[in-house]
C-alpha cells in the first residue's frame, strides 16, 4: 500500500490526482486550495547518532510556499508522534539560509497516514493539531500543523454506514487507501465497486483507480512492489521478534521479581524464626531462674522443716520433761494429801477414842461429820 501510494501520488506525470488528494485533506483545516505544487527530494538524518538518513516518502512545496510532508506507515513502530516532530522540526528549520531572515519561514504541513491506530482518546479517523492556547484555544501559529489519518478507525465506520464517499471527496480518496488490509490479508471488495461507481462521475478519482490497475500489470513496477512487501514482512517478522523478546525479557523480570519477593519473604521468616529462637532461649533462661529459685525455695522450705522438727521435739522433750515432773509433783501431792489424810484420821481416831464430841472433832480435823461417821464404822470393823 506504501509503495503504491508513492508511485501514484509521488509521480510528477500523476500531479493533479496529488492536488486533489492534498486539497481534500487540508480543505478540513481551513487551508487555501493548492494550485500548483512542485516535488522535492529531502533526505532527513536519523533520529540518533549512528541512523541512516530517510527519503520522505512525498514531499512537496505549494505555490504559497508551504511545505507538505506525507508520511504513510504499515507497521506500529510505537514512536509516531516524535518522529512526526522530529520531521517537522528539521524541515521547518532547513528554510532558513544563512542570511535570511525569520520573516522567510513558511507554514510546514505534516500528513500522516497510518494503517493502526495511534490516538486512543478519539473514535475520528482524521484528527488535525496546531499550536493553542490551553483554555480559550485561541490559535498561536498557523506555521505548524499536524494531520493523524488513522485507516483502521476509517473502516470501523464504513462497516458502521457512518461514510458518504458520494458527498465526501477526503472519504474516498482515504477509502481507496484502505481498500487492501495486508495484515488480514483481505481485500474490500465491496469498497472498491462503490468506488468503481463513484469514480464515473470524478475524473480524478477514476485516472487514480486505472493507474493503480496498471501498477499491478508492470513486472517492473511488480518487481519493486514485491521487494518493498519482502521490507515490510521483514520489518514486521523483526517487531514480531522483538515484541517475542520484550515478552521473555519481562517474564524473565517477572520471575526475577518473584523471586526477590521469595527471597524477601524467606529473608523476613529466617529474621522470625531468629526472634523466635531468640524468645525461646530467653523463655528457657527465665526457666532455669525459676528453676534455681524453686531450688532455693525448696531448701529454704527443707530448713524451716528442719528448723520446725527441732523446735517440736525440743518442744517434745520439753513437754515430757514438765510432764514428768507435773506427775512426780502429782505423786507427791497426792502422797502428801493420803499421808495428811491417814494423819487427820489417825487424829480423828484418837479424839474418838477419847469420846470427843463431834463437833470438835470436825472442827479440828476439817472432817464432815459423815467422814467421822465412816472412820468410826472402819475402826470399829478392824477391831473386830
Amino acid at each position: 500500500m506504501d509503495y503504491a501510494f508513492k508511485q501514484l501520488f509521488g509521480n510528477e506525470k500523476n500531479k493533479d490526482i496529488t492536488v486533489v488528494f492534498l486539497n481534500a485533506i487540508l480543505a478540513k483545516s481551513g487551508r487555501s486550495p493548492i494550485q500548483h505544487l512542485i516535488f522535492q527530494n529531502i533526505e532527513i538524518g536519523g533520529e540518533y547518532e549512528g541512523d541512516k538518513k530517510s527519503r520522505l516518502d512525498i514531499f512537496v512545496e505549494t505555490e504559497n510556499k508551504e511545505r507538505v510532508n506525507i508520511e504513510i506507515q504499515i507497521n506500529n513502530k510505537y514512536n509516531m508522534i516524535n518522529r512526526a516532530l522530529y520531521y517537522w522540526s528539521r524541515l521547518f528549520s532547513e528554510q532558513l539560509k544563512e542570511g535570511q531572515s525569520y520573516k522567510e519561514l513558511y507554514p510546514v504541513i505534516s500528513i500522516n497516514i497510518m494503517h493502526f491506530n495511534l490516538l486512543q482518546d478519539t473514535d475520528s479517523y482524521h484528527n488535525i493539531f496546531r499550536l493553542h492556547e490551553i483554555h480559550p484555544k485561541y490559535p498561536l501559529t498557523d506555521m505548524i500543523e499536524f494531520h493523524f489519518v488513522e485507516i483502521p478507525k476509517l473502516i470501523t465506520a464504513w462497516k458502521k454506514n457512518q461514510l458518504n464517499p458520494w458527498e465526501d471527496v477526503l472519504t474516498r480518496w482515504l477509502l481507496l487507501l484502505g481498500v487492501v488490509d495486508r495484515r488480514m490479508n483481505h481485500f474490500y471488495d465491496d469498497i472498491y465497486q462503490e468506488l468503481e461507481e463513484i469514480a464515473m462521475g470524478d475524473k480524478s478519482l477514476n485516472i487514480a483507480m486505472r493507474v493503480w490497475e496498471d501498477l499491478s500489470r508492470t513486472k517492473e513496477e511488480r518487481r519493486e512492489y514485491e521487494i518493498r512487501l519482502k521490507q515490510i514482512l521483514d520489518e514486521q517478522s523483526m517487531n514480531r521478534d522483538r515484541e517475542l523478546l520484550e515478552q521473555e525479557m519481562q517474564e524473565l523480570k517477572t520471575q526475577k521479581d518473584e523471586l526477590e519477593i521469595q527471597k524477601d519473604e524467606l529473608e523476613t521468616q529466617k529474621d522470625e524464626l531468629e526472634t523466635q529462637k531468640d524468645e525461646l532461649e530467653t523463655q528457657k533462661d527465665e526457666l532455669e531462674t525459676q528453676k534455681d529459685e524453686l531450688e532455693t525455695q525448696k531448701d529454704e522450705l527443707k530448713t524451716q522443716k528442719d528448723e520446725l522438727k527441732a523446735e517440736k521435739d525440743e518442744a517434745e522433750i520439753k513437754r515430757t520433761k514438765e510432764e514428768t515432773k507435773r506427775r512426780e509433783e502429782e505423786g507427791r501431792r497426792i502422797e502428801a494429801e493420803s499421808a495428811l489424810e491417814e494423819s487427820t484420821k489417825q487424829m480423828a481416831l484418837k479424839m474418838l477414842e477419847r469420846e470427843i464430841d463431834y463437833i470438835t472433832i470436825t472442827q479440828v480435823t476439817g472432817l464432815t461429820p459423815e467422814q467421822l461417821e465412816i472412820i468410826q464404822q472402819e475402826a470399829e470393823k478392824n477391831e473386830k
